[in-house]
């Protein structure tokens, strides 16, 4: 059987991986009986959730151009559902954070607005791929404008989540090291993968000032 078959496509993997995250999410608030400590876990968990489902959708065109294969392929096919699936994650992830807000009420008051903006930032931009993700959105932008967009918005988000591991290594846990070196490789990967898609094109268009330049120039016709 084609590998293609084997998995959810399109919405259904969307809907797959939301229940996922909706599972695990309530599994941690039923194991747990510290609520407090519960909503806190919810939080850790979605937060790498989010940067798994980010990592995927960051790195599918160019893991397709370097390494195209079945997988690969199907990768780049559901770019959109692994992005929105991304960002469904990080709206659980900000509800449990509300709620661990409410919980425990020393949280916001021992935040700034410059430690919060950052994430403030983020989730902007999340909102705004979503949304120009789909066609209500998309038809009031020009082809150039949702491209622009969609770049700027997650290489930021790319940003956010290596400064929020980078600021956590030295006073928190070296092992945040780990998630910020994945980070760093996968943006190598992007790097690599968008200078082989741009030099592709290049000579594409190369072969196809070969192909009409070696046909003889037409005559004009005689009046």
């Amino acid at each position: 059987m084609n590998a293609n078959y084997r998995f959810p496509r399109g919405w259904s993997l969307f809907w797959l991986i939301g229940a996922l995250i909706l599972t695990m999410s309530a599994l941690i608030l039923a194991l747990n009986p510290d609520t407090t400590e519960a909503v806190r876990s919810v939080i850790r968990a979605t937060a790498r959730s989010s940067f798994a489902l980010f990592l995927l959708a960051f790195v599918a065109s160019s893991l397709a151009t370097l390494v195209p294969n079945e997988f690969t392929r199907g990768l780049m096919r559901e770019r959109r559902y692994i992005g929105l699936s991304f960002a469904f994650s990080h709206f659980v992830h900000l509800l449990a954070i509300i709620a661990y807000g409410v919980l425990n009420p020393q949280f916001w008051p021992g935040r700034s607005a410059l430690t919060n903006a950052p994430g403030t930032l983020g989730y902007v931009f999340i909102a705004l791929l979503a949304l120009t993700s789909f066609r209500f959105a998309s038809r009031h932008m020009t082809a150039a404008a949702w491209k622009r967009l969609h770049t700027a918005g997650i290489w930021v988000i790319a940003a956010i989540f290596g400064y929020s591991f980078f600021k956590r290594i030295p006073s928190m846990s070296v092992l945040y090291a780990i998630p910020f070196s994945i980070l760093c490789a996968a943006v190598a990967v992007r790097l690599v993968g968008k200078w082989a898609q741009a030099n592709k094109r290049r000579q594409a268009r190369t072969r196809s000032l070969d192909r009409t330049s070696s046909f003889p120039n037409a005559v004009e016709p005689s009046p």
